[in-house]
């Protein structure tokens, strides 16, 4: 954030409940704050199940401090993984694995969440720690072979990427019922929130970028055809999700190219997903191409903030922000400036499971560690206040 647009970081003592403590309400669906695991692949699930990873990586957040913890990009059938470590919901058996990680969120107080996904000319890749690019002899090796992909139209990621296969109309349809269906799936496993993944140039977004849609029928063209999936997919989402379950959408607000998806398509956007019954933008930035999830501005702190600032006040629609939000302080300070009305937090979390708790201490808010699981909290707070009584402390 720049000039006006940054907001007043400085750490400041709380005489109230921050408001980042505060809880939020939607539909049926009460977070106790609005602190948001961002979801992050790992990669690390067999044909799509979840295992005992996923409950350990997914569960600490929860312990953490978390109010809303997200489960990863979670493919709708096995091709629309980017990877052959991606979790799925294409199956009913995958839904009992993925229920044990909702039932263990839920009883530490938290809200379990996923994002359904389709990768689109994006899928078939390596692991990042393979490479993060096209699968290769040394994968094949591994196991990880190549499957045929698809995308709006017939134009690779990049030099030495598969060519996706141009989808028909049929198959369109076909992969709008798998959005509806992994969703199903989604509420069966006991999740309470569930996001689509329309950014970073995975399906959804590559249907929106007139730089990725090329096509001539009534999935392309203007901007109201290339949103077309993405209201068809958001619209049998929100049908097999129970209705006091909120639906979230995550965006790509710009595609930082020339020529490509801007700010006004996502306020247009985002309008429209609220009148399908949307409820929050998930504001995040970048990645049509390549890898990179970001390659359309500098980083900095909090650096896509004012895209969920001007998706809320344009689109008139709750707000999550996301990318390089650090501490407490910066998180309570976006939320006061009107900049969004949830915040999420990626691999800062992956540096720190206990974000939440930490930013209610820098928050000068829980100093007794009650929000803590009292399996720790009790320790924590006991071992504070031998500190305080130690001669090193006067």
């Amino acid at each position: 954030l720049r000039g006006k647009a940054r907001p007043e970081m400085a750490p400041r003592r709380m005489t109230h409940m921050p408001l980042l403590f505060t809880p939020l309400t939607l539909r049926g669906v009460k977070l106790p704050n609005r602190i948001v695991l961002a979801p992050m692949c790992q990669y690390s699930a067999r044909d799509g199940f979840a295992d005992d990873w996923h409950l350990v990586h997914l569960g600490r957040y929860a312990m953490g401090g978390f109010g809303c913890v997200m489960a990863e990009a979670t493919a709708i059938c096995p091709e629309g993984r980017i990877t052959h470590g991606d979790l799925g919901l294409w199956s009913d058996a995958q839904i009992q694995p993925l229920r044990r990680v909702a039932d263990f969120i839920r009883a530490q107080g938290a809200a379990p969440a996923i994002q359904i996904a389709h990768a689109g000319r994006k899928a078939s890749m390596q692991k990042p720690w393979h490479g993060n690019g096209p699968l290769a002899e040394s994968d094949f090796a591994r196991g990880d072979t190549p499957w045929r992909i698809v995308a709006p139209s017939a134009i690779a990621v990049d030099a030495g990427y598969i060519q996706p296969d141009e989808l028909t109309v049929d198959a369109i349809q076909a992969l709008i019922a798998g959005y509806g269906a992994a969703t199903a799936r989604a509420d069966a496993a006991g999740f309470d929130v569930v996001e689509a993944h329309g950014a970073h140039g995975y399906l959804i977004a590559s249907f929106l970028s007139p730089i990725t849609n090329r096509r001539s029928d009534a999935y392309g063209g203007d901007r109201a055809g290339r949103m077309r999936f993405a209201l068809e997919a958001a619209t049998a989402m929100r049908a097999a999700l129970p209705s006091q379950k909120p639906l979230f959408f995550r965006l790509s607000s710009v595609d930082g190219a020339e020529g490509g998806w801007d700010m006004a398509d996502t306020v247009a956007l985002s309008g429209a997903l609220k009148a399908l019954g949307v409820d929050v933008i998930d504001c995040s930035s970048g990645g049509l191409t390549g890898s990179s999830t970001t390659r359309n501005s500098s980083r900095g702190p909090g650096y896509q903030a004012p895209y969920a600032r001007q998706t809320r006040e344009e689109a008139h629609v709750p707000t999550m922000a996301v990318g390089l939000i650090l501490d407490g302080p910066q998180a309570e300070a976006l939320l006061q400036g009107g900049y969004c009305d949830l915040i999420a937090i990626g691999r800062e979390a992956l540096a720190n499971p206990h974000w939440g708790h930490d930013a209610a201490k820098a928050l000068d808010y829980d100093r007794e560690f009650s929000r803590w699981p009292e399996q720790s909290g009790w320790w924590l707070d006991k071992r504070a206040k031998a500190m305080a009584r130690s001669p090193a402390a006067e």
